[in-house]
């Protein structure tokens, strides 16, 4: 793997660390699968480059971004939680309906960001070399990410969150709305899936109304396979390791694509992906699996 390939490995791992720490926060601190991110992350991307092509700051269209991200996320918990609506089916009428309105945003199924200024634009000619500007900036921005979802969980707010996911009925018995945590919780989610869009948008140089397919995927193989290697019983290591769980997985990604005697190709991602969460979760069912946790937690 050459340093470019490494460092457009970093750069999407990054930027779906953002996606995984979503994850995290639905499937795993609030118990609610959540199927909005397939719709979210393009519309993210959307928002982005509409406002960009546009001539507004690159900052205020990714923040506009995120923005609808959370909208949409919200949308989904007010279905599950006013309406009854099983919190899976939810997601997925949500998903569908933003692959229609993407569309409508966009005018097509894709707007390419030609000539158009970047949040990384800001970093450049501060003498760092242009390779190296676009992973570090990402790499910062996950980290910064990590650390505020941390500094949420650990308030009032927070807290309320993460007894209403492990417990309702006690959460509930004990005065804590519900049903308001999984409103901000999934909206908060989905938040950072669709800043994880607009990023991913200008790394790329283009939004496509099909870049959301399998991202949900990404986001729970990340979360499996950081919490399996790096088990902790603490928020700060569990979000932690969503992180690194989403640089492993895209280095694993990008190694097999590049192991030329397995004869894999770009369009193989999604069968390496299911592959290596398969391996993950058998390999927390076996013995091999429960003896590295007892190593690591030593």
């Amino acid at each position: 793997m050459s340093l470019y390939e490494l460092l457009g490995t970093l750069e999407v791992g990054f930027v779906f660390g953002l996606v995984a720490l979503g994850a995290f926060l639905s499937f795993r601190i609030l118990d609610f699968p959540d199927m909005t991110v397939e719709g979210s992350f393009p519309l993210g991307a959307a928002v982005f480059a509409v406002l960009a092509t546009a001539g507004v700051n690159p900052w205020l269209a990714t923040l506009c971004g995120t923005a609808a991200g959370f909208v949409a996320g919200y949308i989904t918990a007010s279905l599950n939680v006013r309406f009854k609506i099983l919190h899976i089916m939810a997601g997925i009428l949500v998903a569908i309906s933003l692959y229609s309105l993407n569309l409508r945003i966009m005018g097509g199924p894709n707007k390419p960001l030609l000539n158009v200024d970047t949040v990384f634009s800001s970093f450049e000619g501060f003498g760092i070399p242009g390779i190296y500007v676009t992973p570090v900036f990402l790499g910062i921005a996950a980290i910064a990410a990590k650390l505020a979802l941390d500094l949420f969980l650990a308030t009032g707010v927070g807290l309320s969150m993460r007894a209403a996911g492990a417990n309702p009925a006690m959460a509930s018995a004990n005065g804590i709305d519900v049903g308001r945590m999984r409103l901000l919780g999934v909206g908060i989610a989905n938040a950072l899936t669709g800043m994880a869009g607009a990023l991913f948008a200008q790394l790329f140089g283009a939004a496509d109304a099909y870049m959301g397919i399998g991202v949900i995927i990404v986001g729970l193989a990340s979360v499996i396979v950081g919490t399996s290697l790096f088990p902790s019983r603490t928020l700060f290591l569990a979000s932690l390791a969503c992180l690194a769980g989403a640089l492993l997985y895209r280095l694993a990604v990008a190694l097999a694509l590049n192991a030329d005697f397995l004869g894999l190709y770009a369009s193989d991602v999604q069968l390496v992906t299911a592959i290596l969460v398969a391996i993950t979760l058998v390999g927390q069912s076996t013995g091999a699996g429960r003896h590295i946790k007892r190593r690591l937690k030593k």
